[in-house]
């Protein structure tokens, strides 16, 4: 018999998704070549004029990237309004591509009152670019490198990512993430130094993923001994306890539905005893309750969307506590479910959602 999910409106306020969608566990990613794109621009120069520095060059806009105060760039003059400055920094400037790529001029320069002019021959001026954009697959993520003409640091960042992961620097990597298994095309890496020089590039990305649970049915987090989330003789209040017991059809204390979260991967579970959602979620508190009066016990409180309610499933089965990062271990049939550092030895620690439907009668 399919049991009806009525819900609450506490726990459907609070739900990300969509009522079932699904959501998944991604367990590796692996990445093709980057193709590094070809910077737009050339014929960069720099020249003084009255009392200005002018920039040229073609195919690129310009920026000013940092500058003593009082400089300004305005389309591609440079001006200063102030006082004579004693050996001012550089001024750097970023030219920009129309695909986004950049290089990064550091220009010395001579500040006289109202007037900004190079400080020597135009051989003092430094071009900053990047080259060697490149990726490599690492124990199931992917890392990042370049190289800086000019030894300068360089950042990370990825767009055009699947739902469900997050950008990362300079790894990618497929911890918390919930995109669906494939293979994505035109995923893009942009690769930015400490002065503005940019280089893009574009790879496809293969995610593994697990789990495919549907946000919003009923069911349990069961363990390979048959043991699931209990609500302790079905106590529907605040601070009941959370037990690990044999889930069953026809227990209605380990009936739930599986929520989503709102951080990265992470979904929730509503008591829902008979399909009927009680606005109670299952939470590590961490204490301060008399019915848990040792910290990391798992309880009911009433369902938000706080970080101790939220679980993201990890690639070993378990379950991490998005509050304390602690992993839901069983103690024993009949105990209190809590949170630990580490998972059990004997394997109790690793949860499956298992519908209804899948449960034993």
């Amino acid at each position: 018999m399919a049991v009806p999910l009525l819900g609450s409106a506490l726990a459907v306020g609070a739900t990300a998704l969509p009522a079932h969608a699904t959501t998944w566990s991604d367990t590796g990613l692996s990445a093709s070549a980057v193709t590094p794109d070809t910077f737009g621009g050339s014929g960069f120069g720099v020249s003084d004029g009255t009392g200005v520095t002018d920039l040229s060059g073609s195919g690129v806009t310009w920026s000013l990237h940092s500058a003593p105060a009082g400089v300004s760039l305005s389309g591609t003059t440079l001006s200063y309004s102030g006082a004579a400055v004693t050996s001012p920094p550089n001024v750097v400037v970023d030219a920009t591509d129309t695909a986004g790529n950049a290089e990064a001029l550091s220009i010395p320069i001579t500040l006289t009152a109202g007037s900004i002019q190079l400080n020597g021959p135009t051989s003092g001026v430094i071009t900053a670019s990047l080259s060697a954009l490149a990726d490599s697959n690492i124990s199931g993520t992917v890392k990042f490198t370049a190289t800086s003409s000019v030894s300068n640091s360089i950042s990370f960042s990825e767009s055009n990512l699947p739902a469900g992961l997050v950008s990362g620097n300079p790894t990618l990597t497929y911890v918390g993430g919930t995109a669906a298994p494939g293979t994505y095309s035109n995923v893009k890496v942009t690769a930015t130094d400490a002065e503005g020089a940019v280089l893009n590039g574009t790879f496809s990305l293969i995610v593994a993923a697990s789990g495919g649970v549907t946000i919003g049915t009923a069911g349990d987090e069961v363990n390979p001994f048959g043991n699931g989330f209990d609500v302790y003789r079905q106590h529907q209040h605040p601070g009941a306890v959370i037990a690990g017991w044999p889930a069953t059809q026809a227990d209605p204390a380990t009936h739930f539905q599986i929520l989503a979260g709102t951080h990265a991967g992470a979904v929730r579970f509503e008591y829902a005893p008979d399909g009927t959602g009680t606005g109670l979620c299952v939470s590590d508190p961490r204490g301060g309750w008399a019915s848990d009066p040792l910290p990391d016990g798992l309880i009911l409180t009433w369902c938000n969307t706080g970080p101790f309610q939220q679980f993201v499933p990890q690639p070993n089965g378990t379950l991490k506590n998005v509050a304390t990062g602690l992993v839901v271990n069983p103690a024993g049939k009949g105990a209190q479910l809590r949170g630990s550092a580490t998972p059990t030895a004997w394997g109790g620690s690793v949860y499956t959602w298992t519908v209804y439907t899948s449960l034993p009668q």
